[in-house]
Formats: structure tokens, C-alpha cells, sequence
């Protein structure tokens, strides 16, 4: 304390600091128990078959998350396995270690939150290849955290870019003629200024 009887800033940074690491343990512990209740039940493993025909058997609760799988656990079409026929075996890897980190993300605090933020977008820095078939698996399979990421991510890769790197970024030919393109661009001319 100052002479005036206030805390100093470093001691109530402190006080701040022990007072956000017990609620951050404390919603760990919460997050744990929770877990553990779940975990005492048996674990019900799903069959994934991907286009290569690999078999990934996936806790019930991480694919959860696939609003399509969910649908199909309620219809009774997943006692056997799954076929993913659009969905390779190196993509499903991705898929699956998203919805991992993610089972339960409901409970986390705020604190916990923004590092998953941060692990996520560590997580889809990836090539471009690859992050379009993530997105088209994460559209069919129906998990929108992970299609809202990487649509973010390709917004992300796209930015600062002119309609010539775009399409060469996506593979895009361009059907204009040369007369057709100076029309567009003077008509729209107000977009690259």
C-alpha cells in the first residue's frame, strides 16, 4: 500500500492474476468432472469409413459436433459403419482432431476460449490443397465451427490479392474477353481505388 492506503497496481495486478488462474483451475476441474462422469459410462465408438476405405473408430461424443452424424445416430443408420465416400482418410485425420479439442469447448471460460481461438487458427494454417477439402468435409459432415474457420482462413489468404491472383489462387479461368474485362473494370472502377 501507498502512503495514501491504495494497493499499488502490481499488487492488485497480482490479486487480478491469482483470482483468474483459481477460476481458470476451477473450470478445469469442473471440465474434469464432468469428463469423468462421462468417461464412467461405456464409451460408444463409431466406424468411419473414408474414400480409401481407412476405418477410424471415433468416440460417439467428439462426433457429435457432425450435425450429419448426429442426424444419423437419432436415425438409427450408425450401428455399423459410416461411409464417408467424399471424405479421405488424411482429411478425416484433420476433421477429427478439431472436433477433439472442441468436445466440451461450451464449458470453457472466457480465458480458456481465447486459447482455443489461438489453436485454432495455428490448427487450419494449412496449405491451400488441403484446407478446401477440410471445408468440403466440414460442409458435408455439418460442423460449423471448423466451416467458419476455414472460410475465414480463405478470406485470410485472399486479402490484398487482385482478381488475377484470386483466380489463379482457386484455379479460376477467366471467360471474359479483353473488351469485356475493360468494361467490367471501368464500370466498376470505385472497387480499386
Amino acid at each position: 500500500m501507498n502512503p495514501n492506503g491504495v494497493a499499488s497496481s502490481s499488487k492488485v495486478e497480482e490479486g487480478l492474476n491469482n483470482l483468474s488462474l483459481e477460476t481458470s483451475s476451477k473450470a478445469k476441474e469442473e471440465k474434469q468432472q464432468h469428463v469423468e462422469c462421462s468417461s464412467s459410462e461405456p464409451k460408444k465408438l463409431l466406424k468411419l469409413k473414408t474414400s480409401d476405405g481407412e476405418v477410424f473408430e471415433v468416440e460417439e461424443a467428439i462426433m457429435l459436433q457432425s450435425e450429419t452424424i448426429k442426424h444419423m445416430i437419432e436415425d438409427g443408420c450408425a450401428d455399423d459403419e459410416i461411409p464417408l465416400l467424399n471424405i479421405s482418410g488424411n482429411i478425416l485425420k484433420i476433421v477429427i482432431e478439431y472436433c477433439k479439442k472442441h468436445v466440451g469447448d461450451e464449458l470453457l471460460n472466457i480465458y480458456e476460449k481465447e486459447e482455443l481461438k489461438q489453436w485454432d487458427w495455428k490448427f487450419i494454417e494449412i496449405e491451400r490443397i488441403p484446407l478446401f477439402y477440410v471445408l468440403i468435409a466440414a460442409n458435408f459432415l455439418g460442423i460449423k465451427g471448423l466451416l467458419d474457420l476455414g472460410c475465414k482462413q480463405v478470406g485470410k489468404m485472399m486479402k490484398g490479392k487482385n482478381c488475377e491472383q484470386v483466380r489463379e489462387m482457386f484455379g479460376i479461368v477467366n471467360d471474359f474477353t479483353p473488351e469485356e474485362e475493360a468494361e467490367l473494370r471501368n464500370k466498376n472502377k470505385w472497387r480499386s481505388e
